[in-house]
């Protein structure tokens, strides 16, 4: 069956989205917030999923305009 040119964009769109997500096995979360606020949820997220148990830690972040942050974090999905 020939792709109709409709489908073209939901295509590639569904392949680069399986190809950017990393098989290493880690959750991750992504938030963009104000600088406050983040480190909260930063402390927050550590506090619930502690990286002794479940290797957590802050991935990358960012700074953006307006004391805005933007950063991921990841987990393992369990602590076994």
């Amino acid at each position: 069956m020939v792709d109709r040119p409709r489908d073209l964009p939901r295509d590639l769109a569904r392949r680069m989205a399986r190809r950017s997500t990393p098989a290493d096995g880690f959750l991750r979360e992504t938030y963009v917030l104000p600088r406050p606020d983040a480190r909260a949820k930063a402390k927050a997220f550590l506090e619930a999923w502690p990286k002794a148990a479940y290797m957590s830690s802050v991935e990358s972040w960012r700074e953006l305009p307006g004391d805005t942050i933007e950063f991921t974090m990841r987990r393992l999905p369990s602590a076994d």
